[in-house]
């Protein structure tokens, strides 16, 4: 209980560097080691303290000590990366998505399971007040019945994010706007509402078709399981800068709508015999320069790892719900080719 966990990263990208310095932070972890196929001066981290590899297979048996492995890399590589750590008898804290396809993501719990090891998957945005809000009033029934939500998300991601040459952007080590961008909203869905079927949609590249090799907009509609309808309105076409990521909930009971650029603001609560409560503030979110990703959380999914792999806690997103989200947007994407011959 009194030792330090120890960490390594593979990746040190925004996201990699990102969990690095989480991992400083906490009083409780220690960074062992990180891994890029870059060089430190390409990284801009020549002044690194732990120990620097371009190898992954290098860095796992380098060093054995370590207890827990941080996938940080393009989405494409996430299962070939997951399965080498586990293989390696280490617990792991994957990216989203966790892989971009159901497949992989079985491949990998059927690993986890095999070696006793655990899978972390990194969805922060469940960690943000107006989401732990929103779970606790449609665990209470609050709301009542469920008869429609909506997300809408519209961002701006142009020449500035995606850069020539780059991962971002390609259908193999990317896979798409909804992997990418939209896959922590599309996994709060699924956190509040469940499993979804019946899916419609309907797609479109408006202006991204010098830059990526999919879709920038979607229109997508569908019955949850567990009662109701939704739909996700999303795009990366906005110009400039992102617009909002917002929920609309209709119940028997009432309505709300959480609003801001990343799910940070409750913008309507109107709800049968129910008062708001005042929420803590949210985190700012992640600040790329040209660009803003989901709230800053990171250090909570460190903060659960350890408590996790130390038994004061229990996981916070496990890899049956990584895979869920992943199989949700691969079933939506089914239908792009579908849609394409319309």
């Amino acid at each position: 209980m009194n030792q330090k966990i120890k960490f390594a990263v593979i990746g040190q990208g925004h996201i990699g560097k990102r969990h690095a310095e989480m991992i400083r932070r906490n009083e409780e972890a220690e960074l062992v080691a990180v891994c890029d196929v870059a060089t430190k001066e390409q990284l801009g981290i020549i002044n690194l303290k732990e120990h620097f590899y371009t190898s992954v297979d290098k860095m796992i048996a380098a060093h054995p000590e370590v207890d827990v492995i941080c996938i940080c890399t393009p989405n494409g590589l996430h299962a070939q990366h997951a399965l080498k750590a586990l293989n390696a008898q280490k617990n792991i804290i994957c990216e989203k998505p966790m892989a971009l396809t159901k497949a992989d993501c079985e491949t990998i719990i059927f690993k986890s399971l095999q070696v006793h090891k655990i899978v972390f998957c990194v969805m922060q945005n469940r960690y943000s007040p107006p989401s732990i809000w929103l779970k606790d009033i449609l665990d209470n029934k609050i709301l009542g019945d469920i008869y429609m939500v909506q997300l809408n998300c519209y961002w701006n991601r142009d020449e500035r994010y995606y850069k020539k040459d780059g991962w971002k952007g390609s259908q193999k080590l990317d896979g798409g706007t909804l992997f990418t961008q939209f896959s922590h909203f599309v996994d709060i869905l699924y956190w509040l509402f469940g499993d979804i079927n019946n899916i419609q949609a309907k797609f479109k590249d408006f202006n991204h078709a010098e830059l990526t090799e999919f879709e920038d907009s979607g229109f997508v509609n569908f019955n949850f399981m567990n009662g109701g309808m939704g739909s996700i309105n999303y795009s990366t076409s906005l110009w400039d800068k992102n617009l909002e990521s917002s929920i609309t909930i209709i119940g028997s009971k009432g309505s709300v709508k959480v609003g801001g650029q990343y799910l940070d603001k409750v913008e309507h609560c109107h709800i049968k015999d129910y008062t708001m409560p005042e929420l803590p503030p949210t985190n700012p979110a992640n600040d790329y320069g040209a660009y803003k990703g989901s709230a800053n959380n990171h250090n909570y999914i460190f903060e659960n790892v350890i408590d996790t792999l130390k038994g004061r806690s229990t996981i916070t997103t496990n890899a049956l719900e990584g895979l869920k989200v992943v199989e949700i947007i691969e079933r939506i994407y089914a239908l792009r080719k579908k849609d394409k011959k319309n």
